[in-house]
């Protein structure tokens, strides 16, 4: 058994592609149009996986956007997606700079929330050792939920 991919539906497909490609930096692998299913899939895939994932089709993230309006509702039962970056405060600061709230700020230097435009839950960790706790994010305040 191997992973392949997680599927989350979207609201907004261009506001969600924006939001995982442009400003946490995923990258497309491809899309995929049914007009008789009236959906479009679009794979992504973190910087850092993208040659496992062109070559074993994972790990992926899946965009499902449904052609007809829906209204999803998120369940705590869902979870979240999680990530490893390099740099915990480069990378919640250059979201923030991009209009992302830190909803769970990076006060251990080791872990952040976001949120993706349709409500998922995005765990940032740090990759390898937890960096020295500092200000801003130290004393930071949560926003919301996560």
């Amino acid at each position: 058994m191997r992973y392949i991919h997680t599927m989350v539906r979207v609201k907004n497909l261009d506001v969600s592609i924006d939001f995982y490609c442009n400003k946490l930096g995923f990258i497309e692998l491809g899309r995929y149009d049914s007009e008789k299913g009236r959906f479009t899939n679009v794979f992504l895939c973190a910087p850092k996986d993208k040659n496992s994932a062109k070559e074993n089709r994972s790990p992926e993230l899946e965009l499902t956007y449904n052609w007809d309006p829906e209204e999803y509702t998120n369940g705590r039962n869902f979870g979240h997606l999680a990530y490893r970056v390099d740099d915990i405060y480069e990378t919640c600061q250059s979201l923030m700079d991009k209009g992302i709230t830190i909803n769970r700020p990076p006060r251990d230097g080791y872990m952040a929330f976001i949120k993706s435009p349709d409500g998922i839950s995005i765990e940032l960790l740090q990759e390898g050792e937890k960096q020295p706790e500092q200000e801003p994010w130290s004393s930071m305040p949560n926003s919301g939920s996560w």
